[in-house]
């Protein structure tokens, strides 16, 4: 289903109704029957999981699996899988600047990301009532997995060099994975870049935001949308992510997003930040009324401003609590 994403963006804004938009996929492992370990193998899997979301929760849009161990496996990382947790990567690929040139770009439908473009495609065509959003990971969240953490960090400042060969492949990659998902009828991409924000508002300028930036250019139009994830603490990195220029950007439960609202331009959809762990998956059905209430008072008064999660909602939160965010949301958009 074809959406003028710019249109729907801005209807989204001027609207005084707005449903919610949180990052919601794996929880509906609880509604289909199958494990985390057999879904994220299955493009069909992923389809059916994210239909029966969407036929259960009137989410604003619809988002595929955030599950960032995929395109690492692709380039070769060894990857850890769990019947009910979300996969994570276990070892670095690449420790050197030999390791770094020899590092070959796969091709698309390398790993399980055959599936997941197999999945978007499936369920394009099932959710036809709201946009459906594909999930990539980050430039350098990317390179982060196939370099390791710790050491990228200390890498940006000692060899600089190694980081940016790894990021000029894995941005590579990521435009042919994103165009694939375009393709594939998917109405846009949520790109998950945490990693950036461990970083210095010096170096997400220089390792992180102009690779964003060069995969929104090759993909975004009208009728496909980019929103730009960043779960970290981004509060002195406002200034440069908004140079993304996405279309929606969704902020993490470690920052008062009253902050990113007010750094952020009004044209752009703003999302977040419901602790996911925290009152999700953790918390009580009354702690979740009373957060989401309280945010929205307290946010609702900017236009652009969707209520969601913090981050990607963990596949065994109760679905009562997910339940009662979809109903606080209602309640209060009713009661205005």
């Amino acid at each position: 289903m074809k959406f003028d994403m710019k249109q729907w963006a801005a209807e989204y804004i001027s609207s005084s109704t707005k449903k919610a938009m949180p990052i919601l996929s794996f929880p509906g492992v609880q509604l289909t029957g199958h494990t985390v370990d057999e879904m994220v193998r299955d493009g069909h899997l992923q389809a059916v999981c994210m239909k029966a979301i969407a036929d259960k929760f009137d989410t604003g849009a619809a988002f595929s699996l955030m599950d960032l161990s995929v395109e690492a496996e692709a380039f070769g990382s060894p990857v850890h899988y769990s019947e009910d947790e979300v996969p994570t990567v276990t070892a670095a690929l690449v420790h050197d600047e030999d390791e770094a040139e020899a590092l070959k770009v796969p091709e698309v439908g390398a790993g399980r990301t055959g599936e997941c473009v197999k999945g978007i495609k499936e369920v394009s065509e099932m959710i036809t009532d709201r946009p459906v959003l594909a999930g990539i990971i980050g430039p350098f969240s990317l390179a982060g997995r196939l370099l390791d953490m710790t050491e990228i960090m200390i890498m940006t400042y000692e060899d600089p060099e190694v980081v940016e060969t790894v990021l000029e492949k894995a941005t590579e990659f990521l435009i042919k994975y994103a165009q694939a998902f375009k393709e594939a009828g998917a109405n846009g991409i949520a790109i998950a870049e945490p990693a950036a924000g461990l970083l210095s508002p010096n170096l997400i300028k220089e390792f992180s935001t102009p690779y964003v930036k060069r995969i929104r250019e090759s993909v975004e139009d009208d009728n496909f949308a980019v929103l730009y994830h960043n779960c970290g603490s981004v509060v002195p990195l406002l200034d440069n992510i908004r140079e993304i220029n996405a279309g929606a950007y969704s902020i993490g439960n470690a920052v008062d997003i009253e902050e990113a609202l007010k750094a952020i331009p009004q044209e752009s959809i703003v999302t977040g930040n419901i602790d996911p762990a925290g009152t999700f998956r953790n918390g009580t059905p009354e702690q979740m009324r009373k957060e989401t209430l309280e945010l929205l008072e307290r946010c609702s008064k900017y236009p652009n401003f969707v209520i969601g999660s913090g981050c990607d909602i963990p596949p065994m939160t109760p679905l009562e609590n997910i339940q009662a965010f979809f109903d606080a949301v209602k309640e209060f958009y009713e009661g205005k």
